[in-house]
Order: structure tokens, then C-alpha cells, then sequence
């Protein structure tokens, strides 16, 4: 493994956001704002990238958002209420979904979905413009008509706690990483109905689509390893050792790289996609959950679930730019492209 990033002494704890000095100098943020699932504040977080601040909290209306979507105009952003514990575990079960105006930056209406369901992640179908989301103890994908905000149908996942879920570019099939049964289920989304059920492991945890579509990633939750699906065949191509246990993860929009959150080893690991393998890592704050990459591609954001944290990444000169103070137990994040 090469090209180890540090972060020359930067300790965790150090407020707001704090620049590092990187050649060739830091990358300007996309015109944008990301939001942040700050799970242990029961709000979303609205970040200014440019300020590298918070500047606005929403209150969700249950307890509480895991992951969110933004629609495609950037007007409204989608909060799945998923409830108070881990996947897998007892405690409450959501069953609405937060819709957020983010010109006024409030809660406009509540989706009911009519059942007891852990809704935790929304995906926009990148063709029809629907909504779909995970609602595990229905073990299904709900779908919403964001126009209208009513329920318009189910596709079965055929497996519980389908927990994340990513949609080919095309719009044709969809991904579910299922977390207890160690397993992704392959959806035709057109026909809504479950394709193939593919063993992965004891125990899975994220998921995310190639921008080719070629493979599907997933990562081992009992093993430092990376599954490596081909979408052609529905079965794991190869396995890519890492240095920790994975789990969010996010193609570069330029299709050469993969970013892997390091979880346990508290750090960001990068995948080369033409050779398969992990060929650095960078150091961050525990503990790296989800990343999201600026549609430039100049820029990714780690949330840090541990730390309150959110990492700015240079992806040019793979280094950490600074950290911007986010909430309690920043989870999901999302970005409002073209928002000011």
C-alpha cells in the first residue's frame, strides 16, 4: 500500500473548520450545500462548503433520520424517520418520512407510510423521479411519488433489514445491502421484483454503484474486505483486502477511484477501480460513516460519527483540507448542487 496521508498533527477536537496547508493549494468547493444527519441532535445540519460552517439546524419530527435525499431541482430534501436504535436491534420503528423545504429550511409534511417500517434510505430514481426507500420490516423498497408525496408502490427485497440501497445510473436495477443476512438483493426496478439474492458475508453494511454500472460495492462487516460485484453475472467478482472494516463508500464521478470509510481504523481508503486495489489511505477523526463526493469531483465530505465532525477531503492532492463542526452523531449526508 502507498501514498499514506496524515494529518500532520492535526488532533480531534480542534473547533469549526481548520485548514491545512496542501499543494497545490486547497480546492474550491462546489457551488452547493451539504446536509448532514446529525442523528444524536435529532435535526439535519445545513453546511455552507464555502464558510466551512453550519448555518442552519432542522428539527426532524421523530426520532430519528439516518440517511436523507435531496430532489433533483434542489428544492426538497427527504428525512426517512428510521427510529431510535442499530439495524437489528430493539427499539422504536419509524414510520414516516420528513419533507424538508430547504428554502425555508423547515418541515412542510410528514409522510405516513401507514406501518411500522424503519425507512432509512432514499434514493431518487436518476430516470422516473421517483423516490424509493429502504423499509426494512417490510422488507421491501417503498415508492413515493415526490410530487405528489403519496405511497405508488413496493418492490420486495426478499430478505430483512435491506438497509441501504443504490439504482444503477440507467435506472433499470437496484442494489440493497442487507445487513443481518449478509446479503444483496438484485431488483428490477421497472417490474418490481427481486432478481437474485447474492450471499456475501456474516454480515453486510453499504452500498454503491460503479459509474459505469459495471460493479456493485459492498463491504464485509466480519473481515477487513471488500466485495466486488459484477452487475452482468449478479456474483462477487473479487474481494479487495483493506486495512479496517468498511462501510460507506462513493465512486469518483471520473470512475477511476473508490472511496472506502474505514470505520475501525478511523480512516478514508482509496480503491483504484482498474486494478482493484487499495492504493493509499488518509487519516481522520473516529469514526468516517458515509462520504460524499462535490459532482466536480474536487472535493469529498466524511461524515464522523464519534467526533461531530465532517472531513474535508482534497481529492487532488488526497489530503485532509480541515474539519467543519457538525452534530452529535453525524451520519447521512446529502448535496443541495446549485444551493446558496
Amino acid at each position: 500500500m502507498t501514498g499514506r496521508t496524515t494529518l500532520f498533527g492535526l488532533v480531534y477536537g480542534v473547533a469549526a473548520f481548520v485548514p491545512l496547508i496542501a499543494a497545490p493549494g486547497p480546492a474550491r468547493p462546489s457551488h452547493g450545500l451539504l446536509l448532514v444527519a446529525n442523528k444524536g441532535d435529532q435535526a439535519v445540519g445545513v453546511i455552507d462548503p464555502a464558510t466551512g460552517r453550519e448555518v442552519a439546524t432542522i428539527k426532524e419530527t421523530g426520532f430519528t433520520t439516518h440517511e436523507l435525499a435531496v430532489s433533483p431541482d434542489g428544492r426538497t430534501a427527504f428525512a426517512p424517520v428510521y427510529g431510535n436504535s442499530g439495524v437489528g436491534l430493539p427499539g422504536t420503528d419509524g414510520r414516516t418520512i420528513d419533507v424538508i423545504d430547504l428554502a425555508s429550511r423547515r418541515v412542510v409534511h410528514t409522510i405516513d407510510l401507514g406501518v411500522a417500517a424503519r425507512p432509512h434510505c432514499a434514493v431518487f430514481g436518476p430516470k422516473d423521479g421517483l423516490l424509493y426507500v429502504t423499509t426494512e420490516l417490510e422488507k421491501s423498497i417503498t415508492i413515493i411519488d415526490p410530487k405528489t408525496l403519496k405511497i405508488v408502490g413496493q418492490i420486495p427485497t426478499g430478505q430483512p433489514e435491506s438497509h441501504m440501497l443504490a439504482i444503477t445510473h440507467d435506472g433499470r436495477r437496484g442494489y440493497t445491502a442487507n445487513v443481518g443476512p449478509g446479503t444483496v438483493s438484485v431488483l428490477n426496478m421497472a417490474a418490481r421484483k427481486t432478481l437474485a439474492v447474492i450471499p456475501i458475508s456474516h454480515k453486510t453494511q453499504r452500498i454503491s454503484i460503479s459509474v459505469d454500472d459495471r460493479y456493485a460495492f459492498t463491504s464485509d462487516q466480519t473481515a477487513p474486505r471488500l466485495a466486488v460485484i459484477d452487475t452482468t453475472t449478479n456474483k462477487i467478482q473479487q474481494w479487495v483486502t483493506m486495512p479496517g472494516i468498511g462501510y460507506g463508500t462513493a465512486p469518483t464521478p471520473d470512475g477511476q477511484w473508490l472511496l472506502v470509510c474505514l470505520i475501525n481504523a478511523n480512516e478514508l481508503g482509496v480503491v483504484n477501480l482498474k486494478t482493484m486495489k487499495m492504493e493509499r489511505t488518509i487519516d481522520l477523526v473516529p469514526a468516517p460513516q458515509e462520504v460524499v463526493i462535490t459532482p466536480d469531483g474536487a472535493l469529498a465530505y466524511v461524515s464522523c460519527d464519534q467526533s461531530r465532525k465532517v472531513a474535508v477531503v482534497n481529492l487532488k492532492t488526497w489530503k485532509v483540507e480541515g474539519y467543519i463542526d457538525a452534530g452529535k452523531s453525524a451520519d447521512g449526508l446529502a448535496w443541495v448542487a446549485g444551493a446558496k
